[in-house]
């Protein structure tokens, strides 16, 4: 097949050319699923199975227990013992060991056909055996970059990478890749994408290998580079060089688990953001759900102490469940760090599953902290994002990309807003606007947001203080919430419409809703209450700042930008 990946390693997976994937992708992708598969059939059949292989190897040391087996019993409840009774022992193992070849076969035909390459322009993948398929992801689309390394991934030294575009199932996915290229290949993709590539993009230094006599082989093999094979290699495949490498293999898989998803050299220790255990346990404990755990504790114990054994049935799944929760969140925030690097701002997190996720300058469509009642006397908040290509309704995963710091203090929030939404800065007016937004209301001394009519109480009777809006530098604050405080920040430059309505009691009120439109996400910027006269000079100053401000915007294209300066 024309442009088929070669097969010697390859170093520089963004050269244009066909490569493959990882040679374990296979079994981590699917192989997994058909091991737990053929396990729990093993364990539900463990004594038949038992049974299947002494009448074949030890037939004198077992009595004949398929004896009583007839045709008219259930193959359905026993198909070991019907296989024995009927003679079908040789057939039954042909059978087996042809679903094992077809399944290596076909394991091994779609690591073959599987192929990807990186171009100035798009990251291209082909796949499939029967029904090919050929997809593309523009670079000028890419919304970032996703690096996922699952516990038994690692100790195969893969790493999943996914390349997040504007679009609805448009995300795509290399799974799996060797951990030690998929940084470089990032690192790649985002310079392609950043525009840097007419000025920056160099080629490859020349490798300066080592000379080696005849009859010897490199102690350490480069990375990304083939042994010789041939005589010259034969006498470096005995016991002690093959025990040598197996530690250095070993030794590396140790380095890769230990390693933080950081590198430090990326980013000054001083600038990343760290979170402590116990604020994570804390704040997890503390949470919306713990209200539903302590109600379902209350029903389990009242159905224990009543003998209401229904309600355990019925309750019970719901508190470990919840408790699954619980365990999931605070292990997906251990390790956590967010950092600005050369290509945007990195989030990584995890202990034994690791991920990490780059934001590339321009994707940020709306920021949001929020702060839950039960958080507010520790001064803990969180803080989402809205980006193209990721929501809530599009699981788990993608809902926890959105979630770019599960817990800190409000000088942490001014820190990732200020990565986020580089207009944030500190000693800039957004700046001086936050403290504000998070812990503000109308009538407090220094407070910079608008003020809210006393008239608007008949609607939000315990928060209408807190309702109000500031915009300055091309970023509209948004302020809401009572039990819960929500500050949302909106950069001009990428807000998609902006709308003003007013219901019947609205308007007999002389109040109006103002709504900004982005891409679809957790954050909803909203404006529950403002004056109609207000609100329309609002509405045509907001939009016409936010097509002056799209006009001017260039953060999308970082690194033309680095380089013309």
């Amino acid at each position: 097949m024309s442009g088929a990946a070669p097969a010697k390693p390859a170093v520089d997976l963004a050269d244009g050319e066909w490569h493959r994937l990882h040679p374990a992708s296979p079994l981590l992708r699917g192989g997994l699923v058909f091991i737990a598969i053929a396990g729990f059939v093993i364990a539900n059949l463990r004594e038949r199975v038992v049974e299947f292989f002494l009448v074949i190897f030890a037939p004198g040391q077992l009595d004949d227990g398929f004896g009583e087996w007839s045709d008219e019993n259930d193959w359905g409840r026993d198909p070991i013992g019907g296989i024995v009774a009927n003679n079908l022992v040789g057939w039954a193992l042909l059978a087996v060991l042809l679903v094992v070849v077809l399944v290596i076969v076909g394991f091994w035909l779609s690591w073959r056909m599987h192929t990807f390459r990186v171009t100035p322009e798009a990251v291209e993948v082909r796949s499939g055996i029967l029904f090919r398929s050929h997809r593309s992801a523009r670079l000028d689309r890419i919304q970032g970059i996703n690096i996922t390394r699952p516990v038994f991934a690692r100790l195969f030294g893969a790493a999943k990478l996914e390349v997040q575009v504007a679009g609805q199932s448009g995300n795509m996915q290399l799974s799996y890749l060797g951990s030690s290229l998929t940084d470089g290949l990032r690192r790649d993709i985002l310079r392609l994408a950043s525009g840097a590539r007419a000025t920056t993009q160099s080629p490859a230094p020349a490798v300066a290998l080592p000379s080696v006599a005849a009859g010897e082989t490199l102690a350490e093999p480069l990375p990304g580079l083939a042994q010789p094979a041939g005589p010259a290699a034969a006498p470096g495949t005995g016991p002690a060089t093959i025990g040598s490498r197996a530690g250095a293999i070993v030794g590396q898989r140790v380095d890769e688990f230990l390693a933080p998803e950081l590198d430090p050299e990326l980013a000054p220790p001083e600038s990343v953001v760290h979170i402590p255990v116990g604020r994570i346990v804390g704040s997890t404990l503390l949470g919306g759900a713990a209200l539903w755990m302590l109600a379902l504790a209350g029903i389990v114990i009242v159905g224990v102490v009543s003998r209401q054994l229904w309600m355990l049935f019925t309750f019970v799944p719901a508190a470990i469940g919840i408790v699954s929760y619980f365990w999931s969140r605070i292990t997906k925030s251990l390790r956590y760090s967010i950092a600005g690097t050369p290509d945007g701002v990195r989030v990584g997190y995890g202990l034994l599953s690791t991920a990490n996720h780059t934001l590339p300058p321009g994707r940020i469509h709306a920021v949001e902290a929020t702060q839950w009642v039960f958080w507010r006397p520790f001064g803990w908040w969180s803080v989402r994002i809205n980006v193209a290509g990721q929501s809530v309704t599009s699981g788990a995963e993608a809902a926890q990309r959105t979630l770019v710091l599960p817990v800190g203090t409000a000088g942490d929030v001014q820190r990732v807003i200020a990565l986020l939404l580089p207009e944030a800065a500190e000693g800039g007016p957004v700046a001086a606007q936050i403290g504000s937004g998070l812990t503000g209301r109308a009538g407090l001394d220094g407070d910079r947001f608008s003020i809210t009519p006393k008239r608007g109480a008949w609607l939000h009777p315990f928060s209408w203080r807190r309702i109000g809006w500031a915009a300055s530098d091309g970023i509209a604050l948004l302020r809401r919430g009572s039990l819960v405080r929500r500050l949302v920040l909106v950069p001009l430059a990428r807000m998609q419409s902006v709308a003003l309505s007013a219901g019947p009691l609205r308007r007999g009120l002389g109040l109006a809703e103002l709504r900004l439109h982005t891409v679809t996400g957790p954050v909803v910027p909203t404006l529950p209450i403002i004056e109609r006269e207000a609100g329309d000079a609002l509405f045509t100053h907001l939009a016409g700042e936010a097509v002056e401000r799209a006009n001017d915007d260039r953060s999308q294209h970082w690194g033309r930008e680095a380089a013309d300066a």
